[in-house]
C-alpha cells in the first residue's frame, strides 16, 4: 500500500514543459540576424528588396510550420520566382516611400506649412502604411513568397476587422525605422530580420476561421 502510494506520488499530475535552453535562445536570435543580413544582401540592387523580402517571409512561415529552415536552393528558387513581380513591387514601394520622406523632411524643414500638426499626421499615416506593407509581406510568406497583389487585395480586406493587429503592426514597423536611424548602419539589417519576424508572430494570433 505505502510502495503504492509513493510510486503514485512520484509521478506528476501535469507533465512539466521543457524549459527554453538560453542556447536555444541565442542560436534563434543569431538565425534571424543572419536572415536580416541576407535580406540586405540580395536587395543590394535596390529594385530586388520586394523578392528578398517575399523569400524571408517564406522563410520565417516555413519556420513556423516545420520547426526548420527551408535548404538554401529552395530560398534560391523562390526567390528567382519572386523576381519578376517583385522588380515591380519595388519600384511602387521605393518611389511611395520616396516621397513620403520629401513630404516629412519639408514639414519638419518648414518649407511646407502646416506645422507641428501636420508633421504628426504624416507622421502616423506612414506607420499606418508601413504595418500594411509588412502584413502583405507576412501573408506573401504563405504563399511561398509569391502573389503580391492577392495578399495586398486581402490585407486591405482583413486590415479594418483586425484594427488591433493593424496597429501593433504598424508599430513594429515604426519602431524598427527609428532604430534603424538611431544605431549604426550594420546593425540596421538586424533590426530587419527581427522586424519581419515580430510581425510573423503577430500574425499568427489571428483568429481561426470557424
Amino acid at each position: 500500500m505505502t510502495a503504492v502510494s509513493a510510486s503514485t506520488d512520484a509521478v506528476p499530475a501535469h507533465p512539466v514543459p521543457a524549459r527554453a535552453d538560453w542556447r536555444d535562445t541565442l542560436r534563434e536570435a543569431t538565425d534571424l540576424a543572419l536572415l536580416g543580413f541576407a535580406v540586405a544582401l540580395a536587395a543590394l540592387l535596390v529594385l530586388t528588396l520586394a523578392p528578398a523580402l517575399a523569400t524571408a517571409s517564406a522563410a520565417l512561415h516555413d519556420r513556423s510550420i516545420s520547426g526548420s529552415w527551408p535548404e538554401a536552393r529552395t530560398s534560391l528558387r523562390r526567390f528567382g520566382r519572386a523576381l519578376p513581380a517583385g522588380l515591380a513591387v519595388s519600384a511602387v514601394a521605393l518611389a511611395a516611400a520616396a516621397l513620403l520622406a520629401a513630404d516629412l523632411v519639408a514639414l519638419a524643414t518648414g518649407r511646407v506649412p502646416g506645422g507641428g500638426p501636420a508633421l504628426a499626421f504624416t507622421a502616423v499615416v506612414v506607420a499606418v502604411l508601413l504595418g500594411y506593407a509588412g502584413l502583405v509581406a507576412v501573408a506573401v510568406g504563405r504563399t511561398g513568397g509569391r502573389g503580391w497583389r492577392v495578399a495586398a487585395r486581402r490585407v486591405a480586406r482583413s486590415c479594418p476587422e483586425r484594427p488591433g493587429v493593424w496597429a501593433a503592426a504598424s508599430g513594429i514597423c515604426a519602431l524598427a525605422v527609428l532604430l534603424g536611424v538611431l544605431v549604426t548602419p550594420v546593425a540596421v539589417p538586424i533590426l530587419g530580420g527581427y522586424a519581419l519576424a515580430a510581425l510573423h508572430a503577430l500574425d499568427a494570433r489571428r483568429p481561426v476561421p470557424s
